[in-house]
């Protein structure tokens, strides 16, 4: 089930949030503990963008979570064992529901299964960064999907 984020969703996000990033992108930089990492969740990205949750309808396990900011699609990340069961496309769904004149985001170079998620569903890169414009300084692509034709 996808359902909006609460403020009492950001200790299930966050975990969402580390897992995945862990388990996908072991190569990152660790830059904040958990705690520190808990905050932003809760004071900065809960408050400040359109969030989504997918919620486990038999166990109500939050699985993973889509933010959106604007036209800006700034998370979405999976449970690892969530994974390739058709909850990221549900949640990338639902944003780009929610922003039908286009989405853009930004992902790592190396994470090559994400960008063949946003490639099947419709994003293409329209630029590259040699990493120092993100604080892990990874090169990362920007992707743009248009919106429905």
């Amino acid at each position: 089930m996808i359902r909006r984020a609460l403020d009492s969703d950001a200790d299930a996000v966050t975990e969402v949030f580390l897992a995945s990033r862990a388990a996908a992108m072991p190569y990152l930089p660790r830059l904040y503990d958990d705690e520190q990492t808990r905050a932003w969740i809760a004071q900065v990205m809960l408050p400040g963008s359109t969030t989504w949750v997918a919620e486990s309808t038999t166990t109500g396990e939050i699985l993973g979570f889509a933010a959106l900011d604007g036209d800006l699609l700034e998370h979405l990340y999976l449970r690892p064992e969530a994974r390739r069961q058709g909850i990221g496309t549900a949640l990338l769904a639902q944003a780009q529901q929610a922003g039908p004149g286009g989405l853009s985001l930004r992902v790592f170079a190396r994470n090559t299964e994400a960008r063949a998620f946003y490639e099947r569903h419709g994003f293409r890169p329209v630029d590259s960064n040699d990493g120092s414009r993100n604080e892990e300084n990874e090169p990362d692509l920007t992707y743009h999907w248009p919106g429905p034709r």
